[in-house]
C-alpha cells in the first residue's frame, strides 16, 4: 500500500490528478515523492505536501483533512483509493473503475460524468455528484455513488444511466434533466426530478412535488426486489415488501416528457 500523509492543510486548493492509483501503481517510493501537483499556478514536487510511505501498489491510501486537495482518483480504471479524512472538488471525476472510500465529508462534482466504478463516501457531500459539467450533455454513464450523509443540489443532473444513493436529505434539484439511471433518497427539497426525461428516482420519504409531474398508481415494482438484493450488499436497505408498506408511482417531468418516474415510499399504517 501506498500512504500518503498530509503535512499541513494548504492554503490555496492543490489540484492532484495524479494521486490515481493508475499513476502511482508504476512508480517507486522516489518517483513518487517527485510527482508534480498544482498550487496555485506553481507546479510542486508531492513531497512537498505529503509525506510518501511505499511504492508500486494499486492500493492508495491519503491521510489528513484533503478538503483542499482536487481531482483525487481522476479518470482512474482500478485500484482503490482511500481517503482517512475529508476530499476536495471533483472527486473521482470521470471514474471508468475501482473504487474510492472516503470515511469524511466530499465536496462538490463527485463522480461527474464517471463511466465505471464504486465511491462512498462516510459523512456527507456536495453537490453536482454524478452531474455534467457545463456544457456537456451527459453527466455518469455507469457505476455507483454511494453518500451515507446529506448532498447538495442538482445531484445527478443529465446522468444517463448508474445509480446513486444519498441516505439523507438532498437539496434542490436533484435529478435535473436526468436521462437515465436511478437516484435513490432519504429526502429532497424542491424541484426533484425538474426537465427529468428519463430515469427513476426513488425516495424513501415524502417529498414536496412538481405540479408537472402525475400521480399514477401504489405498488410495490417487481425489480425493487432484485435492486434491494444487489444494494444490500453495499450496506443499503431498500423496502420493497407489501407488509411494509408500497410506493406511490408518479410521471414526469411533464413539461419536457412523461417518461421519467418518481416513486415515494410510504410505510404501511
Amino acid at each position: 500500500m501506498i500512504t500518503l500523509t498530509l503535512k499541513e492543510q494548504p492554503e490555496v486548493p492543490i489540484e492532484a490528478e495524479a494521486l490515481s492509483p493508475d499513476v502511482v501503481s508504476k512508480l517507486g517510493n522516489d518517483e513518487l515523492r517527485a510527482l508534480p501537483i498544482f498550487y496555485g499556478k506553481r507546479q510542486l514536487r508531492l513531497d512537498e505536501f505529503f509525506e510518501v510511505e511505499g511504492e508500486l501498489s494499486e492500493e492508495l491510501e491519503i491521510h489528513g483533512d484533503a478538503s483542499r486537495v482536487k481531482w483525487l482518483g481522476r479518470g482512474m480504471t482500478h485500484g482503490q483509493l482511500r481517503i482517512v479524512g475529508n476530499a476536495g472538488m471533483h472527486l473521482g471525476a470521470f471514474m471508468k473503475g475501482g473504487t474510492i472510500d472516503v470515511t469524511g465529508n466530499a465536496s462538490d462534482w463527485i463522480g461527474a460524468e464517471m463511466s465505471g466504478g464504486l465511491i462512498r463516501v462516510g459523512g456527507n457531500a456536495g453537490g453536482q455528484i454524478g452531474a455534467a459539467y457545463r456544457g456537456t450533455l451527459t453527466g455518469m454513464t455507469a457505476g455507483t455513488i454511494v453518500v451515507e450523509g446529506s448532498a447538495g443540489l442538482e445531484v445527478g443532473m443529465r446522468m444517463k444511466r448508474g445509480t446513486i444513493v444519498i441516505k439523507g436529505m438532498a437539496k434542490d434539484f436533484t435529478g435535473l434533466e436526468m436521462k437515465g439511471g436511478t437516484i435513490i433518497l432519504g429526502g429532497a427539497e424542491l424541484r426533484t426530478g425538474a426537465w427529468m426525461n428519463r430515469g427513476t428516482i426513488i425516495s424513501l420519504t415524502p417529498i414536496p412535488l412538481l405540479p408537472t409531474f402525475a400521480y399514477n398508481c401504489s405498488y410495490n415494482p417487481t425489480f425493487l426486489r432484485v435492486y434491494a438484493r444487489e444494494l444490500a450488499g453495499l450496506g443499503i436497505s431498500l423496502p420493497f415488501e407489501e407488509s411494509e408498506g408500497s410506493y406511490e408511482s408518479y410521471s414526469g417531468d411533464a413539461a419536457v416528457s412523461r417518461k421519467g418516474e418518481l416513486l415515494v415510499w410510504q410505510p404501511a399504517g
